[in-house]
Protein backbone atom coordinates (compact mmCIF):
# COMPACT_ATOMS: atom_id res chain seq x y z
CA UNK A 1 0.00 0.00 0.00
CA UNK A 2 1.15 3.84 -0.67
CA UNK A 3 1.28 6.38 1.96
CA UNK A 4 -0.89 9.14 0.09
CA UNK A 5 -1.78 11.23 3.71
CA UNK A 6 -1.12 11.64 7.03
CA UNK A 7 -2.98 14.05 9.29
CA UNK A 8 -3.99 14.59 13.20
CA UNK A 9 -5.99 11.68 12.88
CA UNK A 10 -4.58 9.17 11.24
CA UNK A 11 -2.70 8.13 7.93
CA UNK A 12 -4.18 6.81 5.15
CA UNK A 13 -2.73 4.29 2.14
CA UNK A 14 -4.22 4.02 -1.85
CA UNK A 15 -5.42 0.53 -2.07
CA UNK A 16 -5.53 0.84 -5.76
CA UNK A 17 -8.60 -0.06 -6.73
CA UNK A 18 -10.62 3.41 -6.24
CA UNK A 19 -10.72 2.80 -2.47
CA UNK A 20 -7.96 4.27 0.52
CA UNK A 21 -7.09 2.46 4.11
CA UNK A 22 -7.36 4.99 6.67
CA UNK A 23 -5.47 4.04 10.43
CA UNK A 24 -6.84 5.49 12.86
CA UNK A 25 -4.09 7.10 15.31
CA UNK A 26 -6.70 6.94 18.86
CA UNK A 27 -10.54 6.13 18.03
CA UNK A 28 -11.55 2.83 17.91
CA UNK A 29 -14.20 1.28 15.81
CA UNK A 30 -16.95 2.40 17.68
CA UNK A 31 -15.63 6.01 17.92
CA UNK A 32 -16.23 5.59 14.21
CA UNK A 33 -19.94 4.13 13.64
CA UNK A 34 -22.07 7.24 14.01
CA UNK A 35 -19.51 9.16 11.86
CA UNK A 36 -19.91 6.30 9.27
CA UNK A 37 -23.93 6.82 9.82
CA UNK A 38 -23.49 10.72 9.40
CA UNK A 39 -21.93 10.16 5.71
CA UNK A 40 -24.40 7.38 4.84
CA UNK A 41 -27.46 9.61 5.40
CA UNK A 42 -25.92 12.82 3.23
CA UNK A 43 -28.29 13.72 0.79
CA UNK A 44 -27.34 13.88 -2.91
CA UNK A 45 -24.57 16.74 -3.15
CA UNK A 46 -22.88 18.49 -6.03
CA UNK A 47 -19.14 17.11 -5.31
CA UNK A 48 -18.22 13.37 -3.88
CA UNK A 49 -18.21 13.26 -0.04
CA UNK A 50 -16.29 10.27 2.34
CA UNK A 51 -18.26 7.36 2.65
CA UNK A 52 -17.13 4.39 5.19
CA UNK A 53 -17.78 1.31 3.60
CA UNK A 54 -15.85 -1.01 6.73
CA UNK A 55 -14.63 -0.67 9.95
CA UNK A 56 -11.98 -3.32 11.59
CA UNK A 57 -9.93 -2.75 14.46
CA UNK A 58 -5.77 -3.11 14.15
CA UNK A 59 -3.69 -5.54 16.79
CA UNK A 60 -4.16 -2.74 19.37
CA UNK A 61 -8.23 -2.06 19.08
CA UNK A 62 -7.84 0.74 16.89
CA UNK A 63 -10.06 1.69 14.18
CA UNK A 64 -8.84 0.57 10.77
CA UNK A 65 -11.11 1.89 7.60
CA UNK A 66 -11.56 1.40 4.14
CA UNK A 67 -13.26 4.10 2.12
CA UNK A 68 -13.72 5.42 -1.05
CA UNK A 69 -10.72 7.63 -2.42
CA UNK A 70 -11.66 11.10 -3.35
CA UNK A 71 -9.70 12.70 -5.68
CA UNK A 72 -8.92 16.37 -6.72
CA UNK A 73 -6.48 19.07 -5.92
CA UNK A 74 -6.85 20.98 -2.69
CA UNK A 75 -7.88 24.20 -3.06
CA UNK A 76 -4.88 25.96 -1.70
CA UNK A 77 -2.65 24.24 -4.15
CA UNK A 78 -5.02 24.74 -7.24
CA UNK A 79 -3.59 28.31 -8.18
CA UNK A 80 -7.08 29.41 -9.16
CA UNK A 81 -8.11 32.91 -10.01
CA UNK A 82 -9.31 34.76 -6.57
CA UNK A 83 -12.91 34.90 -7.76
CA UNK A 84 -13.08 31.21 -8.62
CA UNK A 85 -11.87 30.35 -5.46
CA UNK A 86 -14.07 32.20 -3.84
CA UNK A 87 -16.78 30.43 -5.67
CA UNK A 88 -16.17 27.19 -4.74
CA UNK A 89 -16.47 28.56 -0.91
CA UNK A 90 -19.88 29.95 -1.93
CA UNK A 91 -21.27 26.85 -3.84
CA UNK A 92 -20.16 24.48 -0.90
CA UNK A 93 -21.85 26.47 1.82
CA UNK A 94 -24.99 27.09 -0.51
CA UNK A 95 -25.14 23.47 -1.27
CA UNK A 96 -24.91 22.33 2.01
CA UNK A 97 -27.69 24.74 3.08
CA UNK A 98 -30.21 22.75 1.14
CA UNK A 99 -29.29 19.52 2.86
CA UNK A 100 -31.41 18.22 4.67
CA UNK A 101 -30.36 16.41 8.27
CA UNK A 102 -31.57 12.97 9.81
CA UNK A 103 -31.14 11.53 13.02
CA UNK A 104 -27.57 10.32 12.40
CA UNK A 105 -26.53 14.53 12.53
CA UNK A 106 -28.12 14.61 15.85
CA UNK A 107 -26.24 11.99 16.85
CA UNK A 108 -23.02 12.85 15.89
CA UNK A 109 -20.63 13.75 18.49
CA UNK A 110 -18.94 17.25 17.63
CA UNK A 111 -15.76 18.20 19.91
CA UNK A 112 -15.74 13.95 20.60
CA UNK A 113 -18.80 14.75 23.27
CA UNK A 114 -22.61 14.27 22.79
CA UNK A 115 -24.17 17.70 20.87
CA UNK A 116 -27.78 17.60 20.52
CA UNK A 117 -30.25 19.20 23.27
CA UNK A 118 -33.64 20.59 22.45
CA UNK A 119 -32.49 23.30 19.83
CA UNK A 120 -29.48 24.03 17.58
CA UNK A 121 -29.09 27.16 20.12
CA UNK A 122 -29.63 25.25 23.20
CA UNK A 123 -26.86 22.94 21.94
CA UNK A 124 -24.18 25.45 20.53
CA UNK A 125 -24.80 27.44 24.23
CA UNK A 126 -23.60 24.36 26.14
CA UNK A 127 -21.17 23.82 23.60
CA UNK A 128 -19.29 27.22 24.23
CA UNK A 129 -20.38 27.40 28.41
CA UNK A 130 -18.35 23.84 28.21
CA UNK A 131 -15.16 24.64 26.05
CA UNK A 132 -15.38 28.11 27.85
CA UNK A 133 -14.28 26.52 31.19
CA UNK A 134 -11.64 25.04 29.13
CA UNK A 135 -10.24 28.45 27.73
CA UNK A 136 -11.16 30.74 30.99
CA UNK A 137 -7.86 31.42 32.56
CA UNK A 138 -6.47 32.25 29.05
CA UNK A 139 -9.37 34.60 27.69
CA UNK A 140 -10.31 36.21 30.97
CA UNK A 141 -6.04 37.57 30.49
CA UNK A 142 -6.13 38.31 26.51
CA UNK A 143 -9.73 39.22 25.89
CA UNK A 144 -11.07 42.56 27.77
CA UNK A 145 -13.83 42.15 30.01
CA UNK A 146 -14.17 38.50 28.75
CA UNK A 147 -16.85 37.21 31.25
CA UNK A 148 -19.23 39.55 30.00
CA UNK A 149 -18.90 39.45 26.29
CA UNK A 150 -19.54 35.59 27.18
CA UNK A 151 -22.79 36.17 28.47
CA UNK A 152 -23.49 38.15 25.51
CA UNK A 153 -22.72 35.38 23.52
CA UNK A 154 -24.74 32.59 25.52
CA UNK A 155 -28.11 34.74 25.68
CA UNK A 156 -27.66 35.27 21.93
CA UNK A 157 -27.03 31.72 21.12
CA UNK A 158 -29.77 30.82 23.81
CA UNK A 159 -32.48 33.16 21.89
CA UNK A 160 -32.54 32.02 18.82
CA UNK A 161 -35.35 31.24 16.63
CA UNK A 162 -36.29 27.95 15.70
CA UNK A 163 -34.99 28.57 12.27
CA UNK A 164 -34.83 25.52 9.55
CA UNK A 165 -31.99 23.19 9.97
CA UNK A 166 -29.57 22.05 7.31
CA UNK A 167 -26.39 19.67 7.31
CA UNK A 168 -23.45 21.63 8.78
CA UNK A 169 -19.77 20.52 8.36
CA UNK A 170 -17.94 22.93 10.48
CA UNK A 171 -14.70 22.85 8.76
CA UNK A 172 -14.91 24.42 5.26
CA UNK A 173 -11.42 25.54 4.48
CA UNK A 174 -9.42 25.24 1.73
CA UNK A 175 -7.29 21.99 2.30
CA UNK A 176 -10.91 20.23 2.65
CA UNK A 177 -12.43 21.65 -0.48
CA UNK A 178 -10.80 18.93 -3.84
CA UNK A 179 -10.82 20.78 -7.00
CA UNK A 180 -11.12 19.24 -10.50
CA UNK A 181 -10.15 22.67 -12.64
CA UNK A 182 -12.94 25.34 -11.31
CA UNK A 183 -15.64 22.64 -10.09
CA UNK A 184 -15.35 21.26 -6.10
CA UNK A 185 -14.93 17.45 -6.64
CA UNK A 186 -15.20 16.64 -3.12
CA UNK A 187 -15.20 17.74 0.48
CA UNK A 188 -13.16 15.74 3.07
CA UNK A 189 -12.78 15.98 6.92
CA UNK A 190 -16.60 15.22 8.15
CA UNK A 191 -17.33 15.27 11.79
CA UNK A 192 -15.08 17.92 13.71
CA UNK A 193 -18.03 19.99 14.07
CA UNK A 194 -20.08 18.16 11.90
CA UNK A 195 -23.75 18.26 13.09
CA UNK A 196 -27.57 19.77 12.11
CA UNK A 197 -27.15 23.25 12.71
CA UNK A 198 -28.02 26.51 11.13
CA UNK A 199 -26.51 27.06 7.69
CA UNK A 200 -25.53 30.89 8.47
CA UNK A 201 -22.88 29.13 11.20
CA UNK A 202 -21.04 27.40 8.03
CA UNK A 203 -21.19 30.84 6.16
CA UNK A 204 -19.63 32.74 9.24
CA UNK A 205 -16.89 29.95 9.88
CA UNK A 206 -15.93 29.46 6.10
CA UNK A 207 -15.51 33.34 5.56
CA UNK A 208 -13.23 33.62 8.18
CA UNK A 209 -11.34 29.97 7.10
CA UNK A 210 -10.81 30.89 3.17
CA UNK A 211 -7.53 32.73 4.68
CA UNK A 212 -6.95 32.22 8.20
CA UNK A 213 -3.29 33.93 8.27
CA UNK A 214 -2.17 35.48 5.29
CA UNK A 215 -1.75 39.31 4.45
CA UNK A 216 -5.13 39.48 2.94
CA UNK A 217 -7.32 37.69 5.65
CA UNK A 218 -9.25 40.53 6.99
CA UNK A 219 -10.02 41.61 3.38
CA UNK A 220 -10.92 38.65 2.09
CA UNK A 221 -13.34 37.23 4.92
CA UNK A 222 -14.75 40.55 4.53
CA UNK A 223 -16.06 39.80 0.99
CA UNK A 224 -16.85 36.34 1.62
CA UNK A 225 -18.84 37.86 4.89
CA UNK A 226 -20.76 40.41 2.07
CA UNK A 227 -21.41 37.80 -0.31
CA UNK A 228 -23.09 35.31 2.55
CA UNK A 229 -24.93 38.15 3.51
CA UNK A 230 -26.33 39.33 -0.43
CA UNK A 231 -27.48 35.69 -0.08
CA UNK A 232 -29.54 35.87 3.17
CA UNK A 233 -27.22 35.24 5.50
CA UNK A 234 -27.67 37.25 8.46
CA UNK A 235 -24.67 39.95 9.61
CA UNK A 236 -25.21 40.45 12.94
CA UNK A 237 -25.59 36.35 13.25
CA UNK A 238 -22.57 35.93 11.60
CA UNK A 239 -20.63 37.93 13.95
CA UNK A 240 -22.50 35.92 16.49
CA UNK A 241 -21.46 32.61 15.52
CA UNK A 242 -18.13 33.69 15.33
CA UNK A 243 -17.61 34.70 18.45
CA UNK A 244 -19.46 31.18 19.58
CA UNK A 245 -16.41 29.32 17.78
CA UNK A 246 -13.79 31.09 18.43
CA UNK A 247 -14.67 30.41 22.42
CA UNK A 248 -15.18 27.19 21.71
CA UNK A 249 -11.73 26.16 20.03
CA UNK A 250 -9.24 29.10 21.41
CA UNK A 251 -7.60 25.93 23.47
CA UNK A 252 -8.14 23.12 21.09
CA UNK A 253 -4.71 22.21 19.82
CA UNK A 254 -2.96 24.03 22.23
CA UNK A 255 -3.93 23.83 26.26
CA UNK A 256 -1.44 26.65 26.87
CA UNK A 257 -2.66 29.09 24.38
CA UNK A 258 0.50 29.51 22.59
CA UNK A 259 -0.49 28.76 18.94
CA UNK A 260 -1.30 30.78 15.66
CA UNK A 261 -4.97 29.40 16.08
CA UNK A 262 -5.57 30.87 19.78
CA UNK A 263 -4.27 34.04 18.34
CA UNK A 264 -6.41 34.27 15.49
CA UNK A 265 -9.56 33.07 18.03
CA UNK A 266 -9.07 35.86 20.36
CA UNK A 267 -8.65 38.85 17.61
CA UNK A 268 -11.72 37.63 16.48
CA UNK A 269 -13.16 38.38 20.00
CA UNK A 270 -11.27 41.75 20.26
CA UNK A 271 -11.45 43.15 16.91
Amino acid sequence: MELIGQGMEGAVYDLGDGMVRKLWFDRRPDDLRPLQAFLDELPPLPFRTPRIREITADANGLAVTVEDKLTGVPLHEADLPEEQALDAFVLVVEALRTAQPGPASRALPVINQPFWKQSWGESLAALVRRRAASSRVHLERDVPAFPGLLQEVLDGLSNLGADELSVVHGDICPPNLLMDGPRVAAVLDWGFLSTAGDSTFEASLAAGFFDMYGPEAKRLDNLLLDRFERLGHDRKRMRLYRQAYAITTATIYDNDAKDGHYTWCVNQLTN
